[in-house]
């Protein structure tokens, strides 16, 4: 693995990836897009994540982020999530997607009958202001680039509107003035 994609520089700001095995798309409804926003909210309030951009896709999710320990910080989110994920495809009777869930676990993922996150995040480190403005835009636009919406600020899952029906954030984002 390239040393870009590691988390180099402990006090860094990192363009992160995490993305569900084989692209499944498991947030699609309010359910499990919400465990993602409560994980990443608890994260945040519990000082284990800093984040200042972001995009839940059907798959994947992309955030601007930093931390003191950002690769236990993701590995610990992701563990959490993947645990209320699987109880809540199990309880609402998605068996499809569990056995999506267990026919791609890796083998030697030996401790669960179910994968749901890849391994790793795919941090790349945020060297400039340009880098971070390019970022930001990719988060931004990737709603539209995959034909969810038209505009950015449509997509209620993204720092572009972070706006529940109630005008209420959604995930408590740090400024990116504050970098």
């Amino acid at each position: 693995m390239k040393s870009r994609y590691k988390v180099i520089e402990s006090d860094g700001v990192y363009f992160t990836t995490s993305t569900i095995v084989e692209w499944i798309p498991i947030f699609t409804n309010v359910e499990t897009f919400q465990i993602i926003t409560d994980s990443l909210n608890y994260c945040i309030n519990e000082n284990l994540l800093k984040i200042y951009s972001y995009v839940i896709l059907p798959n994947h999710l992309h955030l601007i982020t930093s931390a003191k320990d950002l690769s236990e910080s993701m590995k610990s989110f992701k563990r959490h999530t993947a645990k209320e994920i699987i109880e809540y495809l199990k309880t609402s009777k998605h068996d499809w997607l569990l056995n999506q869930l267990h026919f791609f676990k890796k083998r030697n993922k030996l401790e669960s009958d179910y994968q749901v996150w890849q391994e790793g995040f795919h941090p790349q480190l945020i060297s400039s202001y340009k880098m971070l403005e390019q970022k930001t835009n990719y988060i931004h636009q990737n709603p539209v680039r995959k034909g969810f919406v038209n505009e950015p600020e449509c997509w209620k899952y993204s720092s572009a509107n972070n706006k529940d029906f109630d005008g209420n954030e959604i995930i408590k984002l740090n400024s990116l003035n504050d970098l």
